[in-house]
């Protein structure tokens, strides 16, 4: 049985006067890749934010390997072996991709390795070769989003977390990222979380899920059950409630025959 590196234990966390997240449990197998699901304003940022240190919860335990490290700042927690993604990029946009890259291997002191790394990056991602010497403002919103990516496997964590990767993509665009996505956890092992709305691509990507509502976990289970629940094909995979009831009678029918 593979191990926990990652778990949650009854975290509540919250912005001022507003509580984001309540009691919320969850476990990170070693080299899985587990998604939360939820709609916007559920909490899921809240989550990533917490385990990378950006917010402090007011109560609960993260851990992780086995040792709590709640409250501890962002850099302590990218040095422990976790790397974040966040909403939106936030790339260096003033600086090259190149410089980027390098800037997500801050924390290493193996020069020579990190030159491989930043060509193995540009193997997941051939336009960050071709684009290495560009700033990385002038990208695209797919490109920039790879840059990122890229960016925080420089550190070589041992956990991934990434916040609405599919966010303001075309499809095509988000189909290639987590196609690079699950290539990457299946080459080199990184185990990862995953927030996402576009609950198609993470269920389809992710082993392991999280259902999140008004900051709770309401359900959890493999993803390729979580697939198969009315709740979730009605409500996150666009299915409307006849195409749920008539699929449950051919599903009747079916064993009947």
């Amino acid at each position: 049985m593979q191990d926990v590196v990652l778990k949650l234990a009854n975290i509540e966390s919250s912005y001022g006067p507003v509580q984001a997240i309540r009691g919320v449990s969850l476990e990170v197998r070693k080299g899985s890749i587990v998604t939360v699901l939820g709609a916007n304003g559920a909490g899921k940022t809240t989550i990533l934010k917490t385990i990378s240190g950006i917010i402090d919860p007011q109560k609960g335990t993260v851990s992780f390997e086995g040792e709590p490290i709640q409250k501890r700042d962002p850099d302590w927690v990218v040095r422990k072996g976790i790397s974040h993604v966040p909403e939106g990029r936030e790339v260096f946009a003033m600086l090259s991709v190149k410089d980027n890259l390098l800037m997500g291997a801050y924390t290493r002191k193996d020069r020579d390795e990190v030159a491989r790394d930043i060509e193995k990056m540009c193997g997941y991602f051939p336009i960050l070769k071709e684009r290495q010497n560009q700033e990385a403002g002038q990208l695209s919103g797919g490109q920039q989003q790879m840059l990122a990516i890229a960016r925080a496997l420089m550190s070589k964590p041992r956990v991934l977390l990434l916040d609405e990767p599919s966010l303001g993509l075309s499809p095509k665009l988000v189909k290639e990222i987590f196609a690079i996505i699950k290539r990457v956890n299946g080459e080199e092992g990184t185990t990862m979380l995953l927030v996402e709305q576009n609950a198609n691509i993470a269920l389809a990507t992710a082993d392991f899920g999280y259902v999140l509502e008004v900051g709770r976990i309401v359900m959890e289970d493999t993803c390729e059950r979580l697939l198969q629940k009315e709740d979730i094909k009605e409500f996150y995979l666009g299915m409307k409630a006849d195409q749920v009831r008539g699929e449950r009678r051919w599903k009747k029918k079916k064993q009947w025959r």
